[in-house]
């Protein structure tokens, strides 16, 4: 019998073997946006993950969806099984909003909020949740809403 294997890969957009240490929001919403589609990011939503370090070190983004104009899925497993195979200490969600709205819908609350439950259970901090406009950003982490 074979059985299927995952594997995780990481690909970093720059040649030299830079890593990224994430302080606040502002430095998340920088690293980030290098990896939205910046071709779709107007008309698609897409949901990254990002895996950190106990250092608050990238280790690793990973594309998690990618979606329609208003919306995108977010499998919760999933993204736990991202922080598992990368070894993260704490992750950071993202997601954009092609309208250039920035504000979290009752959707996206309820979202992080389970995503953070489902990691704790791991021992995995759910340190923030962005929503990425074209603009702007909002931060769950900096709002109080996480």
């Amino acid at each position: 019998m074979v059985l299927p294997e995952i594997e995780i890969t990481v690909k970093w957009k720059n040649k030299t073997d830079e890593k990224y240490i994430v302080k606040s929001s502002d430095d998340t919403a920088k690293v980030i946006r290098n990896y939205f589609n910046s071709d779709t990011m107007l008309w698609r939503e897409e949901f990254l993950v990002i895996a950190l370090n106990r250092a608050n070190r990238v280790i690793a983004i990973h594309k998690h969806s990618s979606g329609a104009t208003d919306y995108t899925t977010a499998d919760i497993k999933m993204i736990a099984q991202t922080a598992l195979l990368s070894h993260a200490s704490s992750v950071i969600v993202a997601h954009n909003h092609p309208s250039g709205n920035k504000n979290p819908s009752d959707t996206d609350k309820k979202l992080s909020s389970k995503i953070k439950a489902a990691l704790a259970l791991l021992d995995i901090e759910l340190l923030d949740s962005l929503i990425i406009t074209e603009d702007n950003y909002y931060s769950m982490r900096d709002e109080g809403v996480l």
